[in-house]
């Protein structure tokens, strides 16, 4: 398989989590968001949407979407399973996943910022402003259906890994990064402090990665 990622990518973040977890070997192919290279002919044929990651398979299929792209590697590769057995657990992981990767994640991406910057005119503040008001919504969400219900264990839903953290690490990375205090999101931090303890969602951190800024990159 080859995997198109980039460091800073959140939707890549999810798919290295879910190939480590699979224990999934892939080629990775670096694309700088910075540079535009995802604008790049080469890439436009994998992805006409540009966008990030993009996974290759085997066969020559080329998968995109980070959920969609999961679900996949779920299915073809069984163990450990990243969905409860149950209809009800399924969408209950797949509920809260959406509401990262569909709902918050998507305000927060370079596209929309590029966007507030040159066609609004919003200045640096604004934009921050934006940025930290759609990141504490979804905390506080996540927090709200988590707290509380019977099917929340060590982790998001039961007590191994599912999607859920898989897409729910991203965003509180996102948080850390703004320097928003998790206090008041005490089962979300919780269950991502027991997901990064986890090798599989550690080396896949942003700032582990490959092609991570050196100045940026985790010592130890």
């Amino acid at each position: 398989m080859k995997f198109f990622s980039f460091w800073r990518s959140l939707a890549s973040f999810r798919v290295r989590i879910a190939l480590n977890l699979k224990g999934l070997p892939a080629e990775i192919e670096l694309v700088d968001l910075d540079a535009d290279a995802h604008r790049a002919d080469d890439y436009r044929k994998v992805n006409p949407q540009m966008a990030l990651p993009a996974l290759v398979t085997a066969d020559g299929t080329t998968l995109v979407q980070s959920l969609a792209i999961i679900e996949y590697l779920d299915e073809t590769h069984p163990a450990p399973p990243l969905l409860p057995a149950d209809a009800r657990g399924r969408a209950r992981v797949r509920a809260l996943s959406l509401m990262v990767a569909c709902e918050g994640h998507p305000l927060l991406v370079p596209r929309v910022r590029r966007y507030l910057d040159r066609e609004l005119k919003l200045r640096e503040t604004q934009q921050a402003a934006w940025r930290r008001h759609w990141t504490v919504e979804t905390l506080a969400a996540l927090e709200a259906q988590l707290a509380g219900h019977q099917d929340t264990g060590r982790f998001c839903h039961g007590d191994t890994p599912t999607l859920a953290d898989i897409c729910m690490v991203g965003h509180v990375t996102v948080a850390i990064t703004q320097q928003i205090d998790l206090a008041p999101y005490p089962v979300v931090k919780r269950i991502f402090d027991a997901a990064m303890a986890l090798p599989a969602f550690a080396i896949a951190h942003p700032l582990a990665q490959p092609d991570t800024p050196e100045a940026m990159r985790v010592k130890g």
